[in-house]
């Protein structure tokens, strides 16, 4: 028996991925996790029975050969199942180092596992239903954001045209990605929105803000959505504790910020834009500590006005005539000079745009004070 398995708080690109992987393996069984999310709960109450889903309970006893998971790298195993069993790992997140011997890992940079999927669907010319296409478009839609994050490729596209062309429904894949939070979801959205700190590192922007909760809220990812929404920050850090595990969803706008990278140091995992883990017998508080002192250590400080600048100031008077200041541009191959007055204080900035008009217009023997830009433009280093 082969069955295909995916990660816990079940996601629309998980679920698409195990019905995509179900049709390119067809002896082996989709099986649902036990935990999905609330947007997943409602698409299967209305299409439950057009797909071919199995949960643990439904599965016939017997030993598993080969189990497949699909946008994940460890997934629960199943009655049948031992560690010795042969793991094909399909995935759009890059392979973990020192895997068992017994997984296969198949990676490609792309923004969803979902297209990976399809394409060898598209390639075989294997047949959709209006429903299964479009479950696959939400696959693709929700882990790229509507086709707009910076992981989105071309490939990406490509599978969601194919998709609308066997029946894939943008209707119902607007309604099922913009659920409105839930009044958990609201409640603790304003907690994390009140205590919210805002880290200076690097040159970068970073938001980390943390909340503890008595009852269980779902899809806190949409909570970082919101707040990276909100802040537009470079990077976003959101801690939620219960109980004695802190879950910590991360969120980048960056390449030089790889949450992926943070969270692995957390014991989770993911990729350069998104990541998340699960910390159990920490503190909120040494988490908190800890993230800050991953990000000072991991965060690649941008480059800055000192690194490539040129050095040791070349200006003009405001007395210069434009021609003199065409001359000095030929030579050092600028694009502008300072203007200071006979003490040296800043006045303003000539161009070569504005000399090169100056020119045209027969005002070369003119002093720049009449030409100049005003006032101090200044950069910090």
């Amino acid at each position: 028996m082969e069955v295909i398995l995916t990660h816990e708080h079940t996601d629309f690109d998980a679920l698409a991925s195990l019905l995509a992987a179900s049709k390119l393996y067809p002896n082996a069984i989709p099986v649902l996790p036990r935990d999905i999310n609330r947007n997943l709960r409602d698409f299967l109450a209305l299409y439950r029975q057009a797909l071919p889903f199995r949960t643990t309970e439904e599965l016939p006893r017997g030993p598993i050969e080969m189990g497949i998971f699909v946008d994940t790298q460890s997934a629960q195993l199943v009655r049948g199942m031992t560690r010795k069993t042969d793991i094909r790992i399909i995935d759009h997140h890059s392979c973990r180092k020192h895997l068992p011997k017994n997984y296969h890992c198949w990676h490609e940079a792309v923004g969803a596992t979902t297209t990976i999927l399809v394409e060898q669907i598209m390639g075989r010319s294997i047949p959709l239903t209006g429903v299964e296409a479009t479950l696959l478009m939400l696959g693709i839609y929700e882990d790229t954001g509507n086709l707009t994050y910076f992981s989105t490729t071309p490939r990406d596209l490509r599978c969601v045209a194919w998709l609308l062309e066997q029946g894939a429904k943008l209707d119902v894949v607007r309604d099922f990605l913009h659920h409105p939070l839930s009044p958990g979801q609201q409640r603790l959205l304003e907690r994390l929105y009140d205590v919210a700190e805002v880290h200076e590192i690097n040159g970068y922007t970073v938001i980390q803000t943390a909340a503890r909760i008595e009852e269980p809220v779902e899809e806190i990812s949409t909570l970082a959505h919101k707040l990276r929404d909100l802040y537009e920050p470079d990077a976003l850090f959101l801690l939620v504790a219960m109980d004695d595990a802190v879950q910590v969803v991360a969120r980048s706008t960056t390449n030089n910020i790889h949450v992926g990278e943070i969270a692995k140091a957390l014991g989770g995992g993911g990729h350069m834009r998104a990541a998340a883990a699960l910390v159990r017998n920490q503190s909120i508080e040494k988490i908190q500590k800890r993230l800050l002192h991953l990000l000072k250590q991991k965060i690649r400080p941008q480059v800055t006005v000192r690194e490539i600048m040129s050095w040791g100031v070349n200006a003009v008077t405001t007395a210069t005539t434009v021609t003199d200041v065409a001359r000095r541009m030929a030579t050092r191959g600028h694009e502008g000079f300072p203007v200071v007055d006979e003490n040296g204080r800043l006045q303003g900035l000539v161009t070569r745009r504005i000399i090169d008009m100056a020119t045209r217009h027969g005002m070369q023997n003119e002093p720049v004070r009449k030409l100049m830009r005003t006032g101090s433009i200044t950069v910090y280093l």
